[in-house]
């Protein structure tokens, strides 16, 4: 298929530029509209969905819609829902006038639709890989060396996402002051970061995504009707995986390390922030531009994509699951420690070099050994047991006990600097949960030569 690289690529810069459209910048926003202790909920909530979703969208997609049709219906409904958030935000602040900043966007509706739109979302990175996974097969192609580079394009896609929202201005509203006894209503221009805008933006990205994904080479559907059990006419083999010691021990890390995975989405840039509060030493670019901050680690991510392939062929995914459990104490301890001063901020530059070590070689590494270790009739549906594992179960119960339990009960009520002190120990207790992940997992988890029929390790 002529340019299939190419047009992979694309596909995946516009999966990922929907999701870096707000994911990371989303908590200042909150914040600035009276939801700052609900944060936690809306990053809780593509776990919670990730438990069902991803699973239930992949049979459909192995049994009944081809995977480029259903990753195109999933971006319309998501992307509609996500432009139905935005504009509900704009219609409350419209409806506030000059008392929006007394007037927070109530929670429930907001919720509400934003739920509808990630439970839409979070399947379509395990259909992206199937449909990229097929077409390279279809191609001729290995996809252990030729998936990463495509990859790639899509934190390529996160982190033009993320630049838009930190860089781009508009006019907004920002309150009232006294001048000779009137009270007047000033206006500046703050970054999209701080707006609902940045719904508006996630919503047109999904829906010419949904355009394109037309245009994918044609995923081919199991309509074998001769199934033996009613779990196989579901499309639900993935599950036999778990009989497999060694898989069910990865999915079951998976699912621990997956507890990690939302913790600086969610709670990044409010962290970064908090510094233009904690002290003048502390007000400086870098806490005014904390989305330009965190795109860093994307920035590292894009390039650890690349090092994936030799990395599992030498070190196997055992070697390379350690790497990514260590560098996630090491992306929460650098936070902990870290600041927007020199040499403090070159701890925050290090925990976001980190992070791509931590992402990719769980995220992406992870998904092409679910590949190699699956029979290709259960493709989707296996890459959407994965995502349950570490998106689903591990990312809501990481949020939801991180918001809950740490990070509200060591920030809420506080301000300035006493606030910024309960979000660096919070960021230290996170570090002491990944050390004993990865010390567990180094134990616990024993891969072979044989592994499955592509098996991705080659050494011992």
């Amino acid at each position: 298929m002529k340019g299939i690289k190419s047009r992979l690529s694309i596909l995946g810069f516009l999966e990922f530029a929907v999701w870096g459209s707000y994911l990371i910048s989303m908590g200042i926003y909150l914040g600035r509209v009276g939801l700052g202790a609900n944060i936690f909920w809306f990053y809780t909530v593509q776990g919670l969905v990730s438990l069902f979703m991803p699973a239930l969208i992949g049979i459909l997609a192995d049994r009944f819609i081809p995977a480029q049709k259903m990753l195109s219906i999933c971006h319309v409904i998501a992307g509609a829902s996500m432009i139905a958030a935005g504009w509900y935000c704009m219609d409350c602040m419209a409806a506030a006038g000059p008392d929006a900043v007394a007037n927070p966007v109530p929670f429930g509706p907001l919720f509400a639709l934003y739920t509808l739109s990630v439970a839409f979302f979070m399947p379509t990175i395990g259909l992206n890989n199937s449909v990229a996974f097929n077409a390279l097969t279809k191609s001729g192609l290995d996809t252990v060396k030729d998936f990463p580079p495509i990859r790639v394009w899509g934190t390529v896609g996160f982190i033009a996402a993320e630049l838009m929202v930190n860089f781009i201005a508009i006019p907004g509203y920002v309150g009232e002051v006294q001048n000779n006894g009137l009270i007047e209503i000033t206006y500046a221009t703050k970054a999209i970061q701080y707006s609902y805008i940045q719904f508006f933006m996630c919503g047109l990205f999904s829906l010419i995504l949904a355009a394109y994904s037309l245009t994918m080479p044609n995923c081919p559907v199991n309509k074998n009707k001769k199934a033996g059990s009613f779990a196989e006419a579901l499309g639900l083999n993935a599950f036999k995986l778990f009989k497999q010691k060694k898989m069910a021990i990865f999915f079951l890390f998976s699912m621990l390390l997956g507890v990690s995975l939302q913790l600086t989405n969610a709670y990044g840039t409010p962290f970064i922030q908090q510094f233009q509060y904690a002290g003048e030493e502390f007000n400086n670019w870098f806490s005014d531009n904390p989305t330009f901050l965190i795109s860093i680690s994307q920035c590292a991510e894009a390039l650890c994509i690349l090092g994936i392939a030799f990395c599992l062929k030498r070190f196997g995914i055992k070697g390379v699951m350690l790497m990514a459990m260590f560098a996630w104490v090491l992306r929460f301890g650098f936070f902990g420690l870290g600041d927007t001063n020199f040499p403090g901020i070159i701890l925050l530059v290090l925990s976001c070099i980190v992070y791509g070590v931590a992402f990719d070689f769980f995220n992406v590494s992870g998904g092409i050994y679910v590949d190699q270790q699956t029979d290709v009739k259960m493709r989707s549906s296996a890459q959407g047991l994965f995502m349950m594992m570490t998106n689903g179960i591990g990312a809501s119960l990481g949020t939801f006990i991180a918001g809950t339990f740490v990070v509200n009960p060591l920030t809420e009520n506080k301000t300035g600097l006493a606030k910024l002190e309960g979000f660096q120990e919070s960021w230290l207790i996170f570090a002491a949960y990944a050390l004993v992940v990865f010390v567990a997992f180094y134990f616990c988890f024993h891969d072979d030569k044989k592994g499955g029929k592509n098996a991705v390790k080659v050494d011992a």
